[in-house]
């Protein structure tokens, strides 16, 4: 089964069984080193495309809005290498919809949806519940995106068996006491640091 490695604040390192990885968002933490094969950029902020950190192969794989966002909207379940990838919409007052992209991972028969700096979007309704999402990582800083309160009503929009709550705090990797204000069906706190078995639902 797929193992997640949350690094602290939005980033986080997803391994499949295969040893195939993906990184998404990197900045904070540590874990770097596992070389990758994916690397998923939800935007261009200083917090969420430090690409360079992440030790890479020679066929190393980029994708970033640029490549997400298409002309016609959003990719939908395209495969790329050992998993299926799709963009979703990603926006709020701060984060332009043509700059922004969400993605859901589909790796070892479970489905992960890494949100990135949103607020509610209308593909919360519309679109990912019907994905049967088995894990979504939500932001509940309150400051840049939607609050714990806010993040909640919308886990349960989206109707992921698991919701982990992740970009608590500007300037931190992860906060427990702001982790615990998360009160959403199936909230899972992960802290920073630390590894979660992806487990497919049964």
């Amino acid at each position: 089964m797929a193992k997640l490695y949350y690094q602290g604040h939005g980033s986080f390192r997803i391994t499949a069984q295969s040893g195939y990885t993906i990184y998404v968002d990197p900045y904070a933490g540590d874990g770097y080193d596992v070389p990758a094969d994916l690397i998923l950029v939800t935007h261009h902020h200083s917090d969420h495309d430090q690409v360079s950190l992440v030790a890479q192969k020679p066929e190393t794989r980029v994708i970033t809005p640029r490549e997400a966002l298409q002309e016609k909207g959003y990719l939908r379940r395209v495969p790329v290498g050992e998993i299926l990838l799709s963009s979703v919409e990603a926006y709020n007052d701060k984060h332009s919809r043509s700059e922004c992209v969400g993605y859901v991972i589909e790796v070892d028969s479970v489905r992960v949806y890494a949100a990135g700096d949103t607020s509610l979007t209308q593909d919360m309704s519309r679109v990912l519940p019907w994905l049967h999402l088995d894990y979504a990582l939500l932001p509940i800083d309150g400051i840049y995106n939607m609050n714990a309160a806010q993040a909640a009503a919308c886990a349960k929009t989206i109707g992921a068996r698991h919701t982990i709550p992740i970009h608590m705090k500007p300037g931190h990797l992860f906060d427990p006491k702001i982790a615990r204000t998360f009160d959403a069906p199936g909230a899972l706190i992960v802290p920073a640091g630390k590894t979660i078995t992806l487990t497919p639902a049964t």
